[in-house]
């Protein structure tokens, strides 16, 4: 008994051993990082540059930022500077980037506008500064605790720019300047069919003339009518995106819901266009990940093979076409710039680490 149950023992710890083995290879090695055949030597960082451009210029995977300056998880979200004016040499013998000890000088109005403030971002920051400072998901419920719009001056239904209405539900809030929104469409995951969120319509900005309940506000902008009902959130300040591009840890796969300025599945997205991702930070996205689009898998009829036969459909797997950046994260919805794009952006198209 005692030698029938060593040998079961040793039969499981085998068997769980080559589990593990089978486990750890069947992961697919990472390629080794390969720079362009062009990637110069050295680059001088100009202004209007952009951490993934310059990732670009030395190769064709941007996404490995990280490994071009052997970064590690904390640096990733706090990257160091680069500034235009510096030198970035290319190491071929160690495969790495580095910034040289001397800076190009720039002549005096240049060095007066590379300031502190104007570190390389990681992405063209004129492209996403609207997402950055507003607000674009809301809970389902969460406009409905929000400060509303209860009348406007001289009995208006509709206000514009500068017009002055009363609002309640701002408390003891001391906030100079709100976002006004009113409620969009629901944002529902196309595979789970659970509303993620409700996605917010932005229409202008306003400011506190007289605190109270209700408060007076006046129209400081306004990007669509503004009307009774609608609601107040505190303007907040921007969030500039300098994370350093990187691919998600694990396995990461979700679909797009929608494009920016879409309308519903039907919109169309290209290079630098805006898209809404059914993952959050519930599912381990963070900004600065870079994720790979493709084609869903297509169903095709084989006419060569019997009608209703089991070998008379074939699947056949989407393509790679491009990559997108994520830059702004809510609990189950994140928003991503495309970055790159052999083929037209769609709706329900997949998303996953590159």
């Amino acid at each position: 008994m005692h030698t029938q149950s060593a040998k079961f023992i040793t039969l499981t710890i085998f068997a769980l051993l080559c589990l593990v083995a089978g486990g750890v290879s069947a992961q697919a090695p990472k390629t080794a990082l390969a720079f362009k055949a062009d990637a110069p030597d050295r680059y001088t960082v100009v202004r209007g540059d952009t951490l993934w451009g310059i990732a670009q210029k030395f190769t064709d995977s941007p996404w490995r930022w990280p490994e071009l300056w052997n970064l590690n998880k904390d640096q990733i979200k706090n990257p160091h500077r680069i500034y235009p004016g510096n030198v970035i040499v290319l190491d071929r013998s160690r495969g790495r980037l580095a910034l040289d000890g001397n800076t190009v000088k720039l002549s005096p109005r240049l060095r007066a506008e590379a300031t502190a403030k104007e570190a390389i971002p990681s992405i063209p920051p004129h492209v996403i500064e609207p997402f950055l400072s507003r607000p674009l998901v809301i809970e389902p419920d969460g406009l409905e605790r929000a400060p509303h719009i209860v009348a406007a001056e001289d009995g208006r239904v509709v206000l514009g720019n500068g017009g002055v209405a009363y609002a309640r539900g701002m408390g003891q809030s001391k906030e100079p300047s709100w976002l006004i929104y009113r409620s969009g469409a629901p944002l529902v995951d196309p595979d789970t069919k659970l509303t993620l969120g409700i996605e917010a319509i932005y229409l202008g900005t306003a400011r506190v003339t007289r605190p109270g309940d209700p408060a007076k506000i006046e129209l400081t902008s306004v990007a669509q009518e503004v009307g009774i009902g609608d609601r107040l959130i505190p303007a907040g300040g921007l969030q500039i995106v300098n994370y350093a591009p990187h691919a998600p840890a694990a396995g990461l796969k979700g679909r797009i819901m929608s494009i920016y300025g879409g309308v519903g599945k039907v919109g169309e997205a290209g290079t630098h266009s805006i898209v809404t991702l059914n993952r959050g930070k519930a599912d381990g996205v963070e900004v600065g990940h870079v994720l790979a689009l493709y084609r869903d898998t297509t169903q095709v009829v084989d006419h060569t093979r019997p009608k209703g036969g089991p070998d008379s459909i074939v699947a056949v797997p989407g393509d790679r076409y491009g990559l997108v950046f994520v830059f702004r994260v809510f609990e189950r919805v994140s928003y991503a710039l495309v970055m790159q794009s052999s083929a037209p952006v769609r709706a329900l198209d997949l998303v996953q680490t590159p």
